[in-house]
């Protein structure tokens, strides 16, 4: 197993890649941070549930691709409609609007996404569960974890555990940084519209993601 720094920063880019696209998981964590409403919490619950995440897809990928390399090809096109799909829904909250917003209203109300089932638990539970609900439940991190970065771990060859440490670290430092700058980031993302440039932005790039994945 050779830890190559190339690898390393390989894996760093390409977590910070995946994880920088705005969704209700980052736009949760935002709003806590605003609130400075049990950040440490939430940044632990997605950080470990990545690395957990990572782990499974650099380890199973990358026996996967050993004993079948043949389903790379099946892997490379859902892959692709992933993310051309992601894309054209980014591209259009951001053109047409309707994406996520931190106006004070929604960044007062972040217990009311918690379950109803939830409501005679502790805020901090409800907050934790909601979390745990918004990562767990959502079928991109499985593309992206699992089949994403598994496969792109496994081009690493002996390398891949560096890749993944590398997307680990990517994945601490990002939820890290959201959760407790995102004080500082309130006045730029109370405005719609730095929703809709961000939404306009992540969009094209995961189009160019999706087309060099079938060309590459």
């Amino acid at each position: 197993m050779t830890f190559a720094l190339t690898d390393i920063l390989a894996g760093l880019g390409t977590g910070l890649a995946l994880i920088a696209a705005i969704g209700t998981q980052n736009a949760m964590l935002l709003r806590a941070g605003i609130r400075r409403d049990n950040v440490l919490w939430l940044v632990l619950v997605c950080a470990v549930s990545d690395i957990l995440l990572i782990a499974a897809g650099v380890g199973g990928m990358g026996a996967l691709v050993q004993a079948a390399p043949q389903l790379i090809v099946g892997v490379k096109w859902i892959g692709a409609i992933f993310l051309f799909c992601y894309g054209f829904l980014s591209l259009k909250k951001g053109l047409l609007g309707g994406g996520e917003t931190l106006a004070p209203a929604q960044a007062e109300g972040v217990e009311e996404s918690a379950p109803a089932a939830a409501k005679g638990l502790s805020h901090r539970a409800r907050l934790i569960m909601t979390m745990m609900a918004l990562t767990w439940l959502n079928p991109h991190v499985y593309l992206d974890t699992l089949v994403f970065l598994g496969s792109a771990a496994a081009a690493h060859g002996d390398g891949r555990w560096a890749f993944g440490a590398g997307a680990m670290l990517a994945s601490v430092l990002w939820f890290t940084a959201v959760g407790f700058g995102a004080r500082l980031l309130a006045p730029v993302f109370a405005r719609p519209v730095t929703w809709r440039v961000l939404d306009t932005f992540v969009g094209l790039l995961m189009l160019f993601l999706g087309f060099r994945l079938l060309t590459g």
